[in-house]
C-alpha cells in the first residue's frame, strides 16, 4: 500500500509517494549471533551503504537472506535517527502492499479447501454494487478486476488528510467508490488497485463467517509460526520498531512511522511484521507450501503486470504474487511502499530460500524514480546473492 503524505497528494498503498532514510553502519548476524563476514557479505553491505549515503537515501535498511535453517542479516544505517541502534530482524515495521500477499494466502488456502472458488464473484456480496457483480476472485487477486481504487477517492483522501489517525470502518472502505462503475471490463487488462484486496478479504469473511483477522491467525500466522505479525487498527507500532522517515535533501528527515493508522489500508496494506517473520512467511508463500499443487498452478499463471513499486528485474503478475525474472534467475514475491517504508519480500519457487529487503523511507516511481532505479538494482544484487550463495 502506498499512502501519500502532506507534501505529496496522499493515499495509495501500492505505489506512490515519499522517500526516507538509511544511514551509517552495516552488520551481519545469523540466527544464533554474529556470522563471519565474507567477501560477498562485504559487497552486499557496500550496496546498502550506497543507498543510505545518498542525500535522498533512507536512514536505515535491513535484508534477511534465508537458506533453509541458515539466516544471514545485512543491515545499514540506524533504526532511529538520533540513536546508534542498528536495524534488527525483530524490529516491527509496516509491510505496506506486501500485506496483499497475506490476503492472497488466506484466499488461496480457502480455495484449496473448496470453501472459495477462483470463479466466485462479487455477486456473493450484496452490499457491493450490482455493476461489480461479475468480478471474480481470480481477477481480484491478479488485479484485472477493474475496481476503482478507493484510496484515490477524493473523499477518502480528504478525510485522512484532515485526521491521519482516523479509524476507518475497514469493511466499508469500498463505500468510497461504490458509486462508480468498473474502470474496464473484468479480465480485459491489468491495473493495480488497492480495492482488490479489500474485496478479497470481504469474500473470505462471507465464505467462512469469520473475521479476516481471525483467518489471518488460523491460515497464515500459526501455520508459518509467525509471532511478531499483526493487523492493527490504530497508528501505534509495537516496540521496538524501525522508524520510517520522509526524506527531502536539504531538510531534516521527518519521522512518519506513526503518521497514519492501519484501518485505512486493512487487507490491502495494514499488516505490521518484523524482518524475521516476513522472511519466514515469504519462504513458505513463494514456495507454495501453504497450498496444494492445483491451487499453486493457478497462482503461478502469470500475466503482464508489475508490483507497486516495481520489483527487481522483469515483473509479471500472478494471484497475489509477482514473478521477478532477474539476471540470476526467478523469484516470487511482493513489494510495498507507504510513508516511511518500502518493502521487498521474495522466495525461490521451491520455498527453500527467501529474501526480504526493507528500507525506512517510501521509494516509488512517482516521487523519486532515480532512487527507485537504484533500489531495484540493489534488490537484484541481493537476489543474485540469494540464488548463487552456497
Amino acid at each position: 500500500m502506498s499512502l501519500r503524505y502532506r507534501r505529496l497528494p496522499l493515499p495509495r498503498h501500492g505505489g506512490r509517494a515519499l522517500v526516507v532514510l538509511l544511514a551509517a553502519s552495516l552488520a551481519l548476524a545469523g540466527p544464533a549471533g554474529a556470522a563471519p563476514q565474507g567477501d560477498e557479505d562485504g559487497a552486499l553491505r557496500a550496496r546498502l551503504r550506497e543507498l543510505v549515503d545518498r542525500p535522498d537515501g533512507p536512514p536505515g535498511a535491513i535484508a534477511v537472506l534465508r537458506d533453509g535453517d541458515r539466516v544471514r542479516v545485512v543491515r545499514a544505517g540506524v533504526a532511529e535517527l538520533g540513536t546508534r541502534r542498528t536495524p534488527s530482524a525483530t524490529d516491527h515495521m509496516r509491510l505496506a502492499s506486501a500485506a496483499k500477499a497475506f490476503s492472497g494466502a488466506v484466499a488461496l488456502r480457502l480455495v484449496d479447501r473448496g470453501v472459495l472458488s477462483l470463479d466466485d464473484t462479487l455477486s456473493r456480496l450484496p452490499a457491493l454494487p450490482a455493476a461489480w457483480g461479475a468480478v471474480t476472485l481470480r481477477q481480484l487477486l491478479n488485479h484485472t478486476s477493474g475496481l476503482p481504487d478507493y484510496s484515490a477517492a477524493p473523499e477518502f483522501v480528504e478525510l485522512i488528510q484532515a485526521d491521519p489517525h482516523r479509524v476507518f470502518d475497514s469493511r466499508h472502505l469500498l463505500d468510497f467508490v461504490a458509486g462508480q462503475d468498473l474502470e474496464f471490463a473484468p479480465g480485459s487488462r491489468y491495473q493495480y488497485s488497492n480495492s482488490d484486496n479489500i474485496a478479497v478479504a470481504l469474500m473470505a469473511e462471507a465464505a467462512t463467517g469469520r473475521s479476516y483477522e481471525d483467518l489471518l491467525a488460523s491460515e497464515v500466522y500459526r501455520p508459518r509460526g509467525l509471532t511478531g505479525t499483526s493487523l492493527p487498527a490504530g497508528y501505534r507500532l509495537p516496540r521496538p520498531y524501525l522508524h520510517g522517515y520522509d526524506v527531502e535533501p536539504g531538510k531534516p528527515a521527518e519521522d512518519v512511522s506513526t503518521l497514519f493508522g492501519a484501518s485505512g489500508s486493512w487487507a490491502s496494506g495494514g499488516i505490521v511484521s518484523t524482518p524475521a517473520d516476513f522472511s519466514v512467511f515469504m519462504a513458505g508463500y513463494a514456495g507454495g507450501t501453504l497450498i496444494g499443487d492445483a491451487t499453486r498452478k493457478q497462482q503461478r499463471a502469470f500475466i503482464d503486470g508489475a508490483s507497486e513499486p516495481a520489483g527487481p528485474g522483469a515483473n509479471q503478475a500472478g494471484l497475489a504474487i509477482f514473478k521477478y525474472t532477474t539476471r540470476c534467475g526467478v523469484v516470487y514475491g511482493h513489494t510495498g511502499n507507504t510513508p516511511g517504508y518500502t518493502q521487498l519480500g521474495v522466495g525461490t519457487p521451491d520455498g527453500r530460500r527467501s529474501l526480504t529487503l526493507s528500507v525506512t523511507s517510501q521509494v516509488n516511481q512517482k516521487t523519486n524514480p532515480a532512487l527507485l532505479a537504484r533500489l531495484r538494482a540493489v534488490e537484484e544484487d541481493f537476489v543474485c546473492a540469494l540464488l548463487t550463495h552456497h
